[in-house]
């Protein structure tokens, strides 16, 4: 049963649920204008939005070690996650208040060895970045957080806080990793750790020297670290076998590449021929083109920044009314956009002009079908402009999701939010005419931030993805059914004036997309 009681969890009393109790409508107009007599009543929310109170813990007990009353923290997964985002707060603090300045402190384990673990055992490593900033501008670190879904998780920020407490976490020293790697500006800066901290220094000395010394040290500092990695996850990873992530992805990405479809847990997960094109019906497509990230924003966010690093700084086309932040990050992240939001015929025809007139585009983002209005985008159309006019074409998958609709032939990048049904995040490449020059940049600049307890948990919440589809599928054609029999007339004391759901509202581009209803009969 639903909790009904405002700002509560659903399930209730469920640790790091993703759903909130927002009974009337009258609640979620409050939620929506911030009214405070809704927001003091929030236990949890829906996290891009909402950020969890363990989140908020951590950020407060590094602000009370490394800053001051007037500033805050927003915590990130990695350093080079941290960059990203120092680099967004100065771009527009250089506006809002000059001078203003950021900084940024990594927590890693600490580097002192820890005897007897077992370093084989494969893992995660337990980390956080935190970008510290002043407290006005909170709005601003805030709307980073939203767009680009890049903050930690409330179960990485829970396992960080304790390690930290008990002094097992500890800020990055100088020779832990280079501060010039990821491209600090010179006004956002990087704390170091206290001298107390800052192991194995290298000896003043002639270069060769310096250079002969570190080499010989960085073996052991290795191996230090992998022991202190695994004591952190041990100790604080509950009764979770943090060690079998690495496994729990491999069988997300499989469900994604549509080459694992019986719901079986880790232990009877089998090896399936990479060559099956699955359900997926795209050839030689595997796991291997499946990226994971901690948020569908995130995936979107960085197949943006990856096809710009792959294609170089152009405007994008956000085509169709959008789910907000993917118009955000087109606008705020690169030299903009232009924005068609009713994703029309007339939308296309302008484009199409646009492009013979010499227009350039990086790549065209959409949802199919869109959320929350369900209008279908022509993807056969968009598909040959992109080809005629060199653009790249990303599709949102989410609420149609890979069971119901096959874009892939259509797109160059597929991404999806998987919290909603599949319960993650991911983008996939396939078939693509920039495939090679996507997956050359995807070695360089992918990086799993994909928090090890999530994933465990991911996998065994999506092992009966596809028979909750089908159950999906039946709920969603009853209710419509119902609904269509009121012939859009008075029902239930209101008036119905139309069904936006894509087999009564957009039948025809619909399908071009759908899956053979044969094939999905086979799916186990």
């Amino acid at each position: 049963m639903l909790a009904q009681e405002v700002g509560q969890s659903i399930p209730a009393d469920t640790p790091h649920a993703v759903s909130v109790s927002l009974p009337t409508w009258q609640s979620c107009i409050g939620y929506e204008e911030g009214e405070e007599w809704i927001l003091k009543k929030m236990n949890n929310g829906y996290p891009r939005f909402f950020i969890d109170k363990s989140v908020t813990s951590l950020a407060a007990t590094l602000i009370e070690r490394y800053g001051t009353l007037e500033e805050w923290a927003i915590l990130l997964p990695s350093h080079a996650v941290a960059v990203r985002c120092g680099t967004f707060l100065q771009k527009h603090l250089a506006a809002l208040e000059p001078g203003a300045e950021t900084r940024s402190i990594d927590l890693l384990p600490r580097t002192d060895p820890v005897n007897g673990i077992d370093r084989s055992a494969r893992r995660a490593s337990p980390m956080v970045s935190a970008v510290i900033y002043p407290k006005r501008h909170s709005a601003l670190a805030k709307s980073f957080w939203q767009h680009t879904g890049e903050g930690v998780s409330s179960r990485r920020a829970e396992l960080c806080h304790r390690a930290f407490n008990d002094g097992f976490l500890a800020p990055r020293t100088n020779d832990s990793e280079d501060d010039t790697s990821h491209g600090h500006t010179a006004s956002h800066k990087s704390i170091k750790g206290p001298l107390r901290y800052q192991k194995d220094r290298v000896a003043d000395g002639p270069e060769e020297q310096v250079r002969t010394r570190a080499d010989s040290l960085q073996e052991g500092k290795r191996q230090n670290t992998d022991d202190s990695i695994l004591f952190v996850e041990e100790r604080y990873g509950r009764n979770l076998d943090l060690s079998r992530a690495s496994q729990a992805k491999i069988a997300i990405r499989r469900r994604i590449a549509g080459a694992l479809t019986a719901n079986v847990d880790l232990n009877d997960m089998t090896e399936v021929d990479r060559r099956d094109i699955g359900v997926r019906q795209v050839s030689g497509f595997s796991e291997e083109d499946v990226y994971l990230y901690p948020s569908g924003m995130s995936s979107i966010f960085n197949t943006h920044r990856i096809m710009m690093a792959s294609r170089g700084d152009m405007k994008s086309i956000c085509f169709g009314f959008p789910y907000i932040d993917t118009l955000k990050i087109l606008e705020k992240w690169g030299p903009g956009c232009l924005f068609y939001g009713n994703g029309s015929a007339e939308d296309l025809d302008d484009l199409e002009t646009r492009c013979k007139e010499g227009e350039k585009y990086l790549a065209l983002f959409c949802e199919f079908p869109g959320n929350p209005l369900l209008k279908c985008p022509d993807l056969a159309r968009i598909r040959a402009l992109a080809d005629q006019f060199d653009f790249a074409v990303v599709v949102d998958e989410t609420i149609g999701n890979f069971l119901n609709i096959h874009v892939m032939p259509h797109a160059d990048v597929v991404v999806s939010s998987l919290t909603k049904v599949f319960s993650g995040d991911s983008n996939v490449m396939g078939g693509s005419r920039y495939y090679h020059l996507l997956k050359k940049t995807m070695e360089t600049e992918y990086e799993d931030n994909y928090w090890a307890e999530d994933a465990l948990f991911m996998e065994r919440n999506s092992r009966d993805f596809v028979s909750r589809i089908a159950r999906i599928n039946v709920n969603a054609e009853a209710i419509c059914h119902t609904l269509q029999a009121s012939n859009h007339g008075q029902y239930d004391g209101a008036y119905l004036l139309d069904i936006a759901e894509p087999s009564y509202s957009e039948r025809r581009v619909l399908s071009q997309i759908q899956l053979d209803k044969a094939l999905l009969r086979t799916v186990p």
